[in-house]
């Protein structure tokens, strides 16, 4: 395993703030799917010691809302983002597959002058219904189960993985929809066994799984050895969080209530083999992108790329 990044673009500035900060693989912010800009990414990329791997795809709204006819003409759409990528020679695809888009209620106060996104539910209107209406969890997984047994054959025949993020933050239901990946072991159980394919996994966030959990300090390594063994984590969101189920702060590494080193012994452990990388750093006003930048070169990245490093340093040295 190796450290990684995504949401960032491969201008040269922002790839030499990669590479000073010893990372050489990502998944990359792209202006389209189309099979030369891939492959123009990619090369621009590996020009400055980078190993373009993934992308970042947005399904159509018609697909999770389970909209038709629209679903079907967006489904074959996808499969061409898949087939594309697999010409231009990426490893796999993100995506996510949410009924209800990410949640949360006004950041709180950090470390350092920073701002923690935070998700509590006593401050929540979870009365109002989202545009998906109330949406049973059976209904998302069979939406789920339609998207996966479209599109995983064409990952298949294109070599390319299928990396689903889980739905943020994880909750019994949400503005009336019941949320897929909760309870977590077993959600993510269910949404793994939709389909049977070595190319059906997980862009797998250390932090939303915790954000499901009662005690994640104490749950969430055994989530992360079974999905290992099953060979289903095709990417990792290496985060922190303090609290749990209904109640958490995005927090930075070293300091939420998970034991980020016993998760990258974990990883060593099932010989998890791909990138680890930074997700929802904390923010702070003097640490924006740069102006005509893409992507988010972060202060904050920077250190969380030096604290993945050492992880995985520290774990390899103790085997």
């Amino acid at each position: 395993m190796y450290a990684g990044v995504q949401g960032i673009g491969t201008s040269r500035h922002e790839l030499q703030f990669l590479v000073r900060h010893g990372v050489t693989h990502m998944d990359a912010t792209v202006e389209d799917n189309e099979v030369d800009t891939l492959r123009r990414h990619r090369e621009a990329a590996a020009a400055e010691g980078v190993e373009l791997e993934m992308i970042h795809i947005g399904l159509p709204r018609s697909i999770t809302l389970g909209r038709d006819p629209e679903r079907d003409r967006d489904l074959d759409e996808v499969c061409r983002w898949i087939e594309n990528a697999g010409r231009a020679g990426l490893r796999g695809l993100n995506y996510n597959f949410c009924v209800l888009d990410h949640q949360r209620t006004p950041s709180t106060p950090g470390r350092g002058g920073t701002s923690y996104s935070t998700f509590r539910l006593s401050e929540y209107d979870n009365d109002t219904l989202s545009e998906a209406g109330e949406v049973s969890r059976d209904e998302c997984f069979e939406r789920a189960r339609y998207f996966l047994e479209r599109v995983i054959p064409v990952a298949e025949e294109y070599r390319v993985q299928m990396a689903c993020h889980l739905d943020d933050p994880p909750a019994p239901v949400l503005r009336g929809v019941e949320r897929w990946n909760w309870p977590v072991m077993e959600g993510l159980t269910r949404f793994s066994e939709l389909v049977e394919s070595d190319w059906h996994g997980f862009n797998f966030c250390c932090g939303v799984a915790s954000e499901g959990l009662q005690d994640p300090g104490r749950e969430l390594y055994d989530i992360v050895r079974r999905f290992g063994q099953r060979r289903k984590l095709f990417n990792i969101h290496f985060r922190n969080i303090k609290g749990g189920l209904h109640d958490f702060q995005e927090v930075w590494p070293d300091e939420g209530d998970v034991d980020m080193h016993e998760v990258a012994r974990v990883l060593h452990e099932v010989d998890y083999p791909y990138m680890l990388m930074p997700d929802h750093a904390p923010g702070h006003p003097d640490d924006p992108s740069p102006p005509g930048v893409s992507g988010r070169v972060r202060q904050a990245w920077a250190f969380q790329f030096g604290y993945i490093t050492a992880m995985i340093q520290a774990v390899s040295k103790e085997s």
